[in-house]
């Protein structure tokens, strides 16, 4: 396997690759309000929470395609320490305090726009864009603790490639 942050081979090191996973959000911050009835989210913040469970091991960071940033190129966060960007309305106040202090990754943001530039495809890094609600609100479900790297890329604008 290749590391995909300095193309070195790692089989040694990580000899299971990760799967790719849809992670779904709810809606907004929906994790963190009260709502009638008061289980109306718990089916879908049980099934993150279990996720990492069902990896072979622990993520070494986390790269995530969001549906709710859209860019000319495909565009990669690249800031080491992203704000989030809370991109819902109307919502209770306290959601718009919510923090996920994960780093960012810079070298993996700059691989992945190496390769996705590599395969013929406009990429650029975005050292200023936070993390939106489609990233931050499932990953402080999933892992709490926030301590995984974390880089966020866009889809397209007009959603082809």
């Amino acid at each position: 396997m290749t590391d995909f942050t300095t193309g070195d081979d790692t089989t040694a090191a990580t000899p299971t690759r990760q799967p790719a996973v849809f992670i779904p959000h709810g809606g907004g911050p929906c994790f963190f309000m009260d709502w009638s009835p008061a289980d109306a989210w718990d089916g879908l913040a049980a099934h993150l929470r279990a996720i990492p469970t069902m990896l072979p091991e622990r993520p070494r960071a986390i790269a995530v395609i969001s549906a709710h940033w859209e860019d000319d190129a495909v565009a990669v966060t690249s800031h080491p320490t992203p704000s989030l960007v809370f991109d819902y309305f109307g919502f209770p106040a306290h959601t718009y305090e919510l923090s996920y202090p994960a780093p960012g990754d810079p070298a993996l943001a700059q691989r992945i726009v190496d390769l996705v530039g590599g395969a013929g495809l406009p990429a650029r890094l975005d050292g200023q864009r936070g993390w939106d609600h489609g990233v931050f609100v499932p990953l402080l479900v999933m892992f709490p603790d926030a301590d995984i790297p974390v880089v966020e890329i866009s889809l397209r604008s007009g959603l082809d490639p």
